[in-house]
């Protein structure tokens, strides 16, 4: 409530060059890099040819069939999620929804399911920015959306770690809440190093979903 009466009060900004106007300016939101084919079948990172499995990806087990991202976790994107995740701007989850059904087409799945948020973050901004995202998403897209997951414990940031260290911080953070139906949509903000996405479709798999996917705003690149 506190959120909408601020955007009442106080002039709408751009989220990404902060001059006044829509939320995302036509100019910055033309300058965000969408992600388009070829990439990697399994886990969509962009590369010069369609390929199965990429480096990135290649070795790995993982718990899900596929991960797609609507855009470029470049300098643009970061300033965009900040906003949205930091500086307590929840009705940019609308945008972000909007250029993810732009770009990725909708999964042939059951339900969404978000990502759960740290305990202590989500007390902290009021909010969980992946599951606004998956109930803007499930209106594009006429998916229903399900509470399945939930955090065993607070996680260390993960700022500043490698991949590995990515990877051990949040094996073993996440579970679900109850049975899963047998085709699941992941909803997360930013896919990083694919560990968080993979702790939960294992989770996911672990509770009887038998396909998981996985779609997110952002794709950070290497």
């Amino acid at each position: 409530m506190l959120q909408l009466l601020l955007a009442a009060l106080l002039p709408e900004r751009c989220a990404v060059c902060a001059r006044p106007g829509p939320a995302i300016c036509v100019p910055c939101r033309d300058a965000l890099v969408r992600l388009s084919p070829p990439v990697c079948e399994r886990c969509g990172s962009p590369g010069a040819w369609a390929v199965r499995r990429c480096a990135e990806c290649s070795g790995r087990r993982l718990g899900f069939a596929r991960a797609r991202s609507a855009i470029v976790y470049d300098e643009r994107a970061r300033t965009l999620v900040r906003s949205w995740k930091e500086h307590g701007r929840r009705l940019l989850a609308t945008e972000a929804a909007a250029l993810v059904a732009e770009v990725v087409a909708p999964p042939e799945v059951d339900v969404l399911a978000h990502v759960p948020g740290d305990p202590e973050r989500a007390l902290e901004r009021g909010d969980v920015p992946p599951r606004a995202l998956a109930a803007a998403l499930a209106l594009l897209w006429a998916i229903p959306t399900a509470d399945l997951l939930r955090r065993t414990r607070a996680l260390e940031r993960q700022r500043g770690l490698n991949l590995a260290d990515r990877r051990r911080n949040v094996r073993g953070t996440v579970i679900a809440t109850r049975t899963a139906p047998r085709r699941v949509c992941v909803v997360d903000d930013v896919y990083t190093s694919g560990a968080t996405a993979d702790a939960c479709a294992s989770a996911l798999r672990r509770a009887g979903a038998r396909h998981v996917e996985v779609v997110t705003l952002a794709r950070a690149v290497r």
